[in-house]
């Protein structure tokens, strides 16, 4: 990692957190992505020195916008899972234009503590809030692991999927069960390859300085995820 002609590399699961802790102490100015996150996943070379990026955040962003044509300005989100995945997710909707409240529904207490410096009121809730709580929102965001196994259940009761609702679902390797039942059921929905592709375009920007090749980009990962389902 120490050679000069290596432009940038990606960190990916399980090190992005990791990665962070072991540098934090020796970034002198942390971009937001990160201290949000309190993970990083792109590194770019500067001279002698390293930048630490997360691209995860900007990756969900564009993705909700070009795939899900989704405007988050003022609107209330409820996102299920508040991990690694969360992390990224919370950071994107912190981005410009902001969201009106965002509602967390994670069974692990522990979670809340990763939340902080938000622009948007935030409300973790248990489980027996989610009746009341989605029919004021507007954007449902799965960001659980629930999903990415074949057999795996639908992450919410199908019934709360209403008309006036988006559903984005981070899980990227198959069409989940409340995707399916999302696009009949509600306003649109969409699969987390977008969000894998535009990290990836980011980062190739960090690095290269140049327009990343989004279509040449999307076709080949979708070659690649095909052979493997």
């Amino acid at each position: 990692l120490n050679r000069k002609d290596v432009v940038g590399f990606n960190i990916t699961i399980p090190h992005k957190i990791e990665t962070f802790l072991l540098v934090k102490d020796t970034i002198t100015k942390i971009c937001p992505e990160v201290s949000l996150t309190s993970a990083i996943n792109t590194v770019k070379r500067q001279g002698d020195k390293l930048l630490y990026r997360n691209t995860d955040p900007e990756g969900f962003r564009k993705s909700l916008n070009q795939d899900l044509q989704f405007d988050a300005k003022n609107k209330n989100v409820l996102m299920l899972g508040c991990g690694g995945a969360g992390r990224a997710v919370i950071a994107g909707l912190n981005q410009e234009p902001r969201i009106k409240k965002l509602y967390i529904y994670e069974p692990n207490p522990k979670a809340a503590k990763s939340v902080s410096g938000l622009e948007y009121e935030c409300n973790f809730i248990s489980k027996r809030d989610m009746n009341k709580t989605i029919p004021d929102c507007q954007l449902l965001v799965n960001a659980s692991p629930i999903g990415m196994k074949e057999g795996d259940p639908l992450v919410i009761d199908k019934n709360l999927l209403h008309k006036g609702l988006f559903v984005y679902d981070v899980v990227y390797n198959r069409e989940t069960e409340l995707v399916k039942e999302a696009k009949a059921r509600c306003q649109a929905a969409s699969g987390g390859l977008g969000m894998l592709l535009y990290q990836g375009v980011a980062a190739w920007e960090i690095w290269m300085r140049q327009k990343a090749p989004v279509k040449i980009m999307r076709k080949v990962l979708e070659e690649e995820l095909n052979k493997k389902c």
